[in-house]
């Protein structure tokens, strides 16, 4: 690690909340990257299964700073928390059970290196695990982009798709002046803080698309409901038509139409995928965060 007086480059966030089973594995990816300009801050929102205990062997590591979050303000309020504590070029958000590959950093920051200042964030494929950290999907992301795409481009791409193409926080590196340009993270429309905050920025500066997987995304039995599956569909649609209103010009009515349609047939195929995957999943209290 570089010395404790330096700024690194990236700001490695973790908002954790009830993650017991997992954040020990959480923080091993993210201390196990082959890059190392870098500092790691993890916020528990009020933890009550020993998550915060977990994680007092990592505070004595060099960059590592542990803080808690009060109770309240779900996700949203965690995310943007933990966030403002960040003091790295870049941001990458990773939820207490996610997990990096060790050449994450390294390649997502070598993306930005050889780009400019017009980029605002850089998105990799990912894997989707079970419980156990065993893939049940791979190489899931990006909707066939790939390389420096302009954002609007890859923003209406992404709407027509009806899905989060660029992959949850663990996928994702964002500019922090860019990041704090938007205003952090946004929670309205609910279920879409990701998707909703990457739009955002889009807005701002172009993606690029690097090959992976490089990260690990895990299901969790609170992602089996009917009721989540429809309330993200409708979450979509709400967001879709916010985009529209934003920027007028980037989206036509067709496009929202397509959207919304293919937002509910997503929401669809997400809930049998989960329901095939249904015997490994283990409960995870993280539905209040969401």
């Amino acid at each position: 690690m570089p010395p404790e007086s330096a700024q690194p480059r990236v700001s490695v966030v973790i908002p954790s909340y009830n993650n017991a089973d997992f954040i020990r594995a959480t923080m091993d990816s993210v201390l196990d990257q082959t890059y190392d300009d870098v500092e790691v801050i993890v916020a528990d929102h009020s933890s009550t299964d020993g998550t915060w205990e977990l994680l007092q062997p990592y505070g004595s590591q060099p960059r590592v700073r542990l803080l808690r979050t009060p109770p309240g303000g779900g996700a949203e309020r965690n995310w943007n928390r933990v966030t403002e504590e960040a003091s790295g070029e870049f941001v990458k958000l990773v939820c207490g059970d996610d997990m990096l590959y060790p050449e994450l950093l390294d390649r997502q920051v070598a993306a930005f290196d050889d780009a400019d200042d017009e980029v605002a964030l850089v998105a990799s494929t990912r894997d989707i695990v079970d419980a156990s950290g065993k893939p049940v999907v791979r190489n899931l992301g990006l909707g066939g982009l790939r390389g420096r795409v302009d954002g609007r481009v890859a923003l209406r791409r992404s709407v027509l798709a009806g899905a989060n193409i660029f992959g949850e926080p663990c996928c994702v590196l964002l500019r922090r002046t860019v990041l704090t340009k938007i205003g952090g993270w946004h929670g309205n429309p609910g279920f879409m803080i990701d998707q909703a905050t990457y739009a955002r920025a889009l807005l701002h500066g172009d993606l690029i698309a690097t090959p992976g997987p490089l990260a690990a995304f895990r299901l969790s039995a609170n992602q089996l409901s009917v009721g989540l599956a429809r309330e993200q569909a409708r979450s979509a649609a709400e967001m879709h038509r916010q985009l529209a209103a934003m920027t007028p010009g980037l989206l036509s009515r067709s496009d929202v139409r397509v959207g919304d349609a293919m937002a509910a047939l997503r929401a669809v195929q997400r809930r049998l995928v989960y329901l095939w995957v249904g015997k490994r999943m283990r409960p995870s209290p993280v539905s209040s965060e969401a």
